[in-house]
């Protein structure tokens, strides 16, 4: 019960008490990762769901997309921010990590938050209204996978400890199957072959962004797993509004 619990207060802004302390709650929080994930699309699916009855598509995305970044306190696209930030800046690994502790927010972060937000809003919109609930379930459940994968894949970038150490340290590539065999489970019962396609498609990319993530600064961070999660957020709205088009 208390990784559960540890699983929703880092990954939501649930009053359910002050976030985590203990390395071993924390740990075994990882496991649950994914189905928070569920939970928040739930959460979304709902809103999406009242905001459709009474908006247009467009605003009615805008708002489910408000609510899939205010569920998590916004942390997650913070570390897309420092990630960008960091990885734009083309120096050395050692001042890359040091860009990525600065707390201001640069040039190159306020893009990747601004192109995420309005990727996600404009693709959700163009998702047809057949696999719009496929699409708004995926989307979190998805990020939180992929945060499940940077742990069992890469090791720790830093070479001091963080609060990212504490879910790293017995994360492994158990966690990162259950994770792929969660999201693939969600895919299936919510889209069929669509939702499937569009649980590959996440699994392909984020694969490609780990080998990034290594070879700029050898692991991940903590700001990296924030990157990791919004981009694995924005694949399968992308994947599900272009699905029409391919004649499946």
């Amino acid at each position: 019960m208390k990784p559960l619990l540890a699983a929703f207060r880092f990954l939501t802004i649930l009053p359910l008490g002050r976030r985590p302390e203990r390395s071993e709650d924390l740990a075994g929080s990882v496991l649950f990762f994914p189905p928070v994930g569920l939970f928040i699309g739930i959460v979304a699916l709902i809103v999406d769901s009242v905001a459709l009855a009474a908006l247009p598509s467009l605003p009615a995305a805008a708002c489910t997309v408000l609510v899939l970044i205010a569920l998590s306190g916004g942390l997650h696209m913070d570390g897309l921010a420092d990630t960008a930030d960091g990885f734009g800046s083309a120096r050395p690994r050692e001042r890359v990590l040091e860009i990525m502790r600065d707390s201001r927010i640069g040039t190159m972060g306020v893009v990747a938050v601004v192109s995420a937000i309005l990727l996600k809003v404009v693709f959700l919109d163009a998702v047809p209204l057949s696999l719009r609930i496929q699409a708004v379930i995926l989307m979190p459940v998805a990020g939180r996978s992929a945060l499940v994968w940077s742990m069992a894949w890469l090791p720790y970038a830093r070479s001091e400890g963080g609060l990212a150490t504490a879910f790293h340290r017995k994360v492994s590539s158990v966690h990162a199957l259950w994770a792929l065999v969660f999201l693939l489970a969600c895919g299936a019962g919510m889209g069929g072959w669509p939702g499937v396609a569009a649980a590959a498609m996440v699994l392909a990319v984020i694969s490609g962004w780990l080998v990034i993530c290594r070879r700029k600064i050898g692991g991940f961070t903590g700001d990296t797993l924030g990157a990791s999660c919004e981009i694995a957020e924005i694949v399968p709205v992308i994947v599900l509004a272009l699905w029409p088009s391919l004649g499946i």
